[in-house]
């Protein structure tokens, strides 16, 4: 531990004092040179012109909580192509191991699968997004409620998606390629029609492979849309998304004696045949805008969505490390779910007297269906098998016994039809009492109903829950300063008894899950490119549980915290971004909470060599963390994913203004580590050194 550590700050230190750049220039959308911005925010305001995680033109020092923010410039000369890339450099948040077929983020220690939103509107099914039409995506930590009702409540991540530009013709492109032997595609062209209408479309195309053994995949998307000018107040913008991919399933290996098991990381516990994941979705969105006056402003959004996921897998389920026998479990998992969502908001800005205010009513209807279904393994014979030995392929192996073994998922589980109705209304207003005091005070309205018909192997599960929510927020905002805000923010959120999939009702007719936060940081613009922002906080959880007597019981659990994210063009060549924080908790029992690593750290920076040249260089540290346990597992006690850091390396040559070749190096020191877990015989093995080559483009 020690030496790691030691290891990491020697890096940390020669990451952030020799090499960092932002090789400046104009985004491809202009058609000429491609950018190499390194930038955290556009201009001081997340876009003001686009549905994002604020919903009103909130400048970001006025902003009473943690929040970053992630360009299509920096997703492209850092070489991201998940979300995953995004949230290893982003303080407070994780990724979890999400059982190798979707995004799962640990926001402040709170694991969500849900908590996902794309312009502000709720996408919450279980996959992995891709980045090919992102304009920026927006992290906000602690509980939202009131922007976004239930769930987020460690935070959530919004994905702003690229619109169609009123006059303008461009064309970008990137082809890339891993030394995995990966490769990717994808475009993205604007064409004005005319003075009051333009038409965009995104796409791309890839192969999926990586380090681990049938590792492979590919997938495709596809995202046409177009803006209307309609008046000189008013747009509407509308696209559809059509997204298809099919990829293999990992879920890592097991642990023994407290940790994973080294010698196990060459295999995969799966079957290159029935470990897989296909994916398809279709969404239809519509997004409308009007100035009422110049002090009021109105955005509507309809969307309608159906994803269709079939995922199915053998994984490790319990291990036995002094016969070195594992034993395999696994089932198939289908959804398929329907979603509409209607919402609006006005946002007025006036003055009372001296104050003034900018005041946000709002008003969403959801409405999801889903049905889902499982079937579980059933063996001809043993399930266990030599670790190190032939596990299956085509569901066929030869059990640790020594006899001949097959696999169906065809036992039963469970089969369900869900409907949910969500209706809200949120009331907040932003009161400049004076140039240096801000109060932010708001309350969100939310109706959840959920209906669930259907059984699983243990009987009938129809039955319905309605329940109705009052969530609270409140900020004050100090800024002695233009240039530096000092704040306190509290607030609330809730998570019903059916989860976050709908797929059950939970535990019926018990109260919601509730989530509060207390927050207090500084913001601070300290130079002209230079910011630093730092917050200290709270989470409380009150998790509701049957007590098995017919009652309910409330297990409190608790974490807090501090993060820091500097963002600086420290010279004319060099530019750096860092984040760091702690992290700490205690469940109801006073053990540490799972998936909470004490102490994080990342940076990034670039160095511009020569017009033409630049380098960059950056690091991540992940503290140790415990990995989460089912109940059986219980006697086996703890076990942990080990501390790591990891050394990311890129390098950029601008042939024209139209022209940049980049190589993009992960794991650049070729380090042995565990990124994220599932469960304790479910850790990731992470990827060795790998590289991507890209050509980035416009004309």
């Amino acid at each position: 531990m020690k030496q790691k550590t030691t290891q990491f700050l020697i890096s940390a230190a020669f990451s952030m004092a020799i090499t960092a750049s932002a090789v400046s220039g104009q985004t491809a959308e202009a058609a000429g040179e491609v950018a190499l911005d390194e930038t955290v925010v556009v201009g001081n305001s997340l876009y003001t012109d686009q549905v994002n995680a604020l919903k009103t033109p909130t400048p970001i020092i006025d902003v009473p909580q943690s929040l970053s923010i992630t360009t299509a410039d920096d997703i492209s000369v850092r070489g991201f192509d998940s979300i995953g890339d995004i949230v290893d450099y982003t303080p407070g948040v994780s990724m979890s191991q999400g059982e190798g077929h979707r995004d799962a983020v640990v926001f402040r220690g709170v694991r969500s699968t849900a908590d996902f939103f794309v312009d502000g509107v709720r996408d919450d099914v279980q996959y992995y997004r891709p980045l090919y039409n992102i304009e920026q995506v927006e992290i906000l930590r602690g509980p939202n409620a009131l922007l976004f009702g239930r769930g987020g409540a460690g935070g959530i991540l919004n994905r702003v998606t690229k619109k169609g530009v009123i006059g303008e013709n461009f064309n970008g492109y990137q082809l890339s390629i891993d030394t995995f032997g990966g490769a990717e595609a994808a475009v993205d062209s604007n064409v004005a029609i005319n003075e009051n209408t333009a038409f965009r479309i995104n796409a791309y195309y890839n192969t999926f492979e990586n380090h681990r053994d049938y590792s492979d995949g590919e997938g495709y998307g596809v995202n046409p849309t177009i803006k209307f000018q309609l008046t000189e107040k008013t747009t509407l913008d509308v696209s559809f998304e059509y997204i298809d991919y099919d990829r293999s399933i990992d879920r890592g290996i097991p642990t023994a004696n407290g940790k994973p098991v080294d010698a196990l990381n060459d295999i995969v516990f799966g079957d290159p045949d029935l470990n897989k994941s296909e994916f398809e979705a279709r969404a239809i969105r519509a997004m409308l805008q009007h100035e009422f006056s110049d002090t009021l402003k109105g955005v509507f959004t309809t969307s309608y969505s159906n994803h269709e996921k079939m995922y199915q897998n053998l994984y490790a389920s319990d291990y036995n490390h002094a016969g070195d026998i594992v034993e395999l479990d696994g089932y198939v998992d289908t959804t398929d779910r329907d979603s509409v969502v209607f919402s609006g908001n006005l946002v007025s800005e006036f003055e009372t007297g001296d104050i003034s205010h900018t005041l946000i009513f709002g008003a969403e209807y959801i409405h999801t269906e889903s049905d889902n279904d499982r079937y579980t393994d059933n063996w001809t014979a043993a399930r266990t098998f030599a670790a190190r030995g032939f596990l299956t392929k085509g569901g066929i192996g030869i059990d640790s016994n020594g006899d001949a073994t097959s696999v169906k998922f065809d036992t039963f589980y469970d089969d369900t039809h869900s409907e949910v109705d969500v209706y809200s209304l949120y009331l907040q207003d932003e009161i400049k009492l004076s140039e240096e005091l801000i109060l932010v005070l708001g309350v969100r309205f939310d109706s959840f109903d959920i209906d669930v018909s259907g059984k699983n192997k243990d009987g009938d599960l129809s039955g319905s829950q309605k329940d109705e929510e009052f969530t609270p927020r409140a900020g004050i905002i100090y800024k002695p300063q233009e240039n530096i805000s000092v704040y306190a923010s509290y607030s609330e959120t809730f998570v019903p008894q059916s989860g976050e999939q709908f797929a059950n009702l939970g535990d019926e007719g018990l109260d919601p899950d509730e989530y509060t936060n207390l927050e207090a940081g500084v913001k601070w613009d300290f130079a002209q490119g230079y910011s630093l922002t730092a917050a200290i906080f709270e989470i409380e959880q009150d998790i509701v549980q049957d007590d098995g007597t017919g009652g309910s019981e409330t297990l409190n659990n608790e974490i807090n915290g501090f993060e820091a994210q500097f963002n600086g063009q420290i010279t004319d060549q060099w530019s750096l971004t860092a984040g760091y924080s702690y992290l700490d908790g205690e469940t109801e029992d006073g053990e540490r909470p799972f998936e909470l690593p004490e102490h994080m750290f990342s940076v990034w920076n670039h160095y511009q060599f020569t017009e033409k040249f630049g380098l960059g260089l950056g690091v991540i540290y992940q503290d140790e963390s415990k990995i989460k346990i089912k109940t059986k597992d219980l006697a086996k006690g703890p076990a942990d994913l080990p501390d790591f850091f990891r050394v990311d390396a890129a390098a950029y040559y601008q042939i024209s203004e139209n022209l940049r070749l980049q190589v993009n190096i992960e794991n650049l020191l070729d380090e042995e580590y565990y990124p994220s877990s599932h469960y304790i015989n479910q850790a990731t093995v992470g990827a060795p050194l790998n590289a991507t080559f890209q050509i980035v483009g416009s004309f």
